[in-house]
């Protein structure tokens, strides 16, 4: 089996690092992956986006064109690429930033206000997280056991500080 997945939304939103999150997940149960990032020079502020592929077998490309899931942090991204994911595919849309609702009836969009939460909670820069969160809630794509071994490999030793705060975002996204 193969998931395909695209994050997307503007730099400096943690595209690229939940994306990250996700192919470690897949490394830690002994997938084959493939985490193929992309953004525009300016980085932060520009658009940003990133394919993960995870898989039982060999992957034969990293592109990822039509996804099974979608994750969109902003206006831009869930327009870019909401007529892309398969039917049946799952879309995970900040209602705090994205406006629009999913017109079409074969994907199930859930609406989650990450931004907003992540606000809430004194989480700055954490809407990234609930997001995932979220996605492990509805996918049972992983464990959060393997979430959070993840987050802690990834996370740099120099923003070790900020795991518990990752950690407490995944649960607020699995939990709204």
């Amino acid at each position: 089996m193969t998931t395909e997945i695209v994050l997307a939304g503007f730099g400096g939103q943690g595209v690229l690092f939940a994306g990250k999150i996700l192919a470690y997940c897949g490394l830690m149960d002994n997938k084959e992956l493939s985490w193929l990032p992309s953004y525009g020079p300016e980085m932060r502020g520009g658009t940003a986006n990133c394919s993960v592929c995870i898989s039982d077998e060999p992957i034969g490309s990293p592109l990822v064109l039509t996804p099974d899931i979608l994750i969109a942090m902003n206006q831009p991204s869930f327009d870019k690429f909401v007529d892309a994911v398969k039917p049946n595919g799952k879309i995970f849309v900040d209602s705090t930033l994205i406006d629009s609702k999913c017109e079409r009836t074969d994907v199930e969009c859930h609406y989650i206000p990450s931004s907003q939460l992540a606000e809430d909670n004194a989480l700055k820069g954490g809407s990234n997280i609930i997001l995932l969160g979220k996605l492990i809630e509805e996918t049972n794509i992983f464990t959060l056991d393997t979430m959070k071994k993840a987050i802690e490999k990834v996370v740099p030793p120099t923003k070790a500080h900020l795991i518990e705060n990752n950690f407490k975002a995944i649960e607020i996204g699995m939990n709204n």
